[in-house]
């Protein structure tokens, strides 16, 4: 350090300057200080409400995943007992809808029976009454033809009598030359006798092919009942065999959509059961999202589904 080569009293004034600018130095330090501690106070402060906010928006979020998690649960709670309700409600129906159409069935089949019945007695009945009709017009012709028969055996017998009154005055005229008048006679008898029977023999074969022709009439008719009876009832089994198969659809058509509806269960009932896990465990890493496929999605957004209802119309 060298001599100031200055006057004493300038030599004072340069200390006096030197110690200003010291102080001037160690003053605009201090502010410095201040300010830096200040700053540093501030940004302690400041970091310390973000840890707050921080802690608060942690804990905010683990309550809005649990709020959201208990509202998902009831939401899917309430869903699977609308869909449970539903499946209910609609299975009663189809199995209501499915005993009306039995019992429809059935009246229906009652209903043909007893028109097969009324039918088939008043068949019977007209047969009857067409077998009466015929028998009175066959006995007026066996009455008609049985007169004319006696009729003309009785001018036969008339004939033979006066025939014989005469043969028998004149043989008392001339008895010798017929002595054997009372052969003849006999024999006349014994023709008389064979007329009669083969009249008789006539009357029974025309009461016989009477007989056979009535038989003839009541078969042929009973045929054509049976024939269109049977016609009948082929056309109301091949009616019956197309409702059963209609039937037999429909009950596969309902069992497929209980299966299916069985299944959609089971399915919500295990993702029922991974939410719970999921919950319990309190996983933050692995938040719960409802995806737009998902059917509780699907369910929010287009309400449930329903199967396609089976049309029968009863033919």
């Amino acid at each position: 350090m060298g001599h100031c080569c200055c006057k004493p009293y300038h030599c004072l004034q340069c200390l006096d300057k030197t110690n200003e600018s010291a102080l001037v130095k160690e003053k605009e330090l201090s502010i410095e200080l201040a300010n830096i501690r200040d700053e540093v106070a501030f940004n302690t402060a400041k970091c310390e409400k973000l840890q707050k906010e921080k802690e608060e928006l942690e804990r905010r979020f683990e309550e809005e995943l649990r709020r959201l998690g208990w509202q998902q649960q009831a939401e899917l709670q309430e869903l699977q007992e609308r869909l449970q309700l539903q499946f209910e409600v609609e299975t009663a129906r189809l199995q209501e809808e499915h005993q009306g159409q039995l019992l429809r069935i059935r009246c229906q089949h009652q209903e043909q029976v007893e028109d097969i019945t009324a039918s088939h007695e008043a068949a019977l009945l007209e047969m009857e009454n067409n077998h009466t009709v015929a028998i009175a017009i066959l006995q007026d012709d066996h009455d008609h033809k049985v007169q004319e028969l006696m009729s003309t055996h009785e001018v036969e017998k008339k004939e033979l009598e006066e025939n014989f009154e005469k043969l028998r005055l004149s043989l008392q005229i001339a008895l010798a030359p017929y002595q054997h008048l009372e052969e003849d006679m006999k024999s006349l008898k014994q023709v008389l006798d064979m007329k009669n029977q083969q009249i008789h023999q006539q009357e029974k074969k025309i009461i016989e092919l009477e007989k056979l022709a009535e038989k003839n009439i009541i078969l042929e008719e009973k045929i054509q009942v049976l024939q269109q009876q049977n016609e009948d009832l082929k056309a109301r089994i091949d009616q019956n065999t197309v409702v059963t198969r209609q039937l037999s659809e429909e009950n596969a058509n309902l069992q497929e959509y209980v299966e299916k509806e069985t299944q959609e269960k089971k399915r919500l009932s295990r993702t029922n059961e991974e939410l719970l896990w999921k919950l319990q465990t309190g996983d933050p890493t692995s938040p719960i999202k409802l995806s737009p496929t998902s059917p509780i999605y699907r369910g929010s957004s287009s309400g449930p589904s329903s199967p396609a209802r089976v049309s029968t119309t009863p033919r």
